[in-house]
């Protein structure tokens, strides 16, 4: 979907605006998302490779804390992008600032919230940090694959939570097959984040592979 070209290259179909029109804002990536709110790429960088390479530098979570200073630096952006940057996320912290986190007890909570990634054509894989009382600190999404694989590393899953004094995590991921039977590498992963939780004292209380009809829980069916 990116490349050298610009925007106008695309098919109208694919392109940011316009797929958010026709699908939602939960239909879009990161990158498209922030397309949008930056509108236009550099010489050279169409806004697509400007706004992944933005949140390759900063990261997907640390991009809405960086201060004006950092992100006017950033290349591609300068004073005025920084400002409407830092102004998005401000609005969504006012917006989201009354509303309780959720809780999460049961497999079927973290279905009911990943709506958003159950059809996905490509695997989605989700963390959840908790504090010690099942209450959600933040979620990130640690990695997209492609329609059967995804690449996850345990650090990349538990370097966030020592960050954000998680005492607890469940990981989620979707199965564009619609098949919710564990792979190997689903079982092989699972086993390496257990082990790598209890060296950190962070529990790995539940991986959850969710699809549009079900899911399923590893706890439930005693996988960790």
């Amino acid at each position: 979907m990116k490349g050298a070209g610009t925007i106008q290259d695309m098919p109208r179909v694919e392109r940011p605006r316009e797929k958010m029109m026709r699908y939602g804002p939960d239909k879009l990536s990161e990158e498209e998302l922030l397309a949008i709110v930056l509108r236009t790429g550099t010489r050279g960088t169409n806004v697509l490779d400007l706004s992944a390479g933005l949140l390759r530098k900063f990261g997907r979570g640390e991009i809405a804390r960086a201060g004006f200073a950092e992100l006017k630096a950033a290349p591609g952006l300068g004073p005025a992008r920084a400002c409407e940057i830092m102004a998005v996320f401000e609005l969504g912290r006012r917006f989201l600032s009354g509303k309780k986190n959720g809780i999460y007890l049961k497999p079927r909570d973290i279905w009911e919230e990943l709506r958003d990634i159950r059809e996905q054509k490509k695997e989605h894989f989700v963390v959840f940090y908790l504090d010690t009382r099942n209450q959600e600190i933040k979620r990130e999404i640690i990695s997209v694959g492609t329609l059967n694989y995804n690449l996850v590393h345990p650090r990349e899953v538990f370097e966030p939570a020592v960050k954000n004094l998680a005492a607890s995590v469940i990981v989620a991921h979707n199965h564009p097959s619609g098949c919710l039977e564990p792979s190997d590498e689903d079982l092989s992963l699972t086993k390496r984040l257990v082990q790598a939780g209890r060296l950190l004292g962070i529990e790995l209380l539940d991986h959850v592979i969710v699809a549009k009809g079900g899911f399923c829980s590893f706890k439930e069916k005693n996988l960790l």
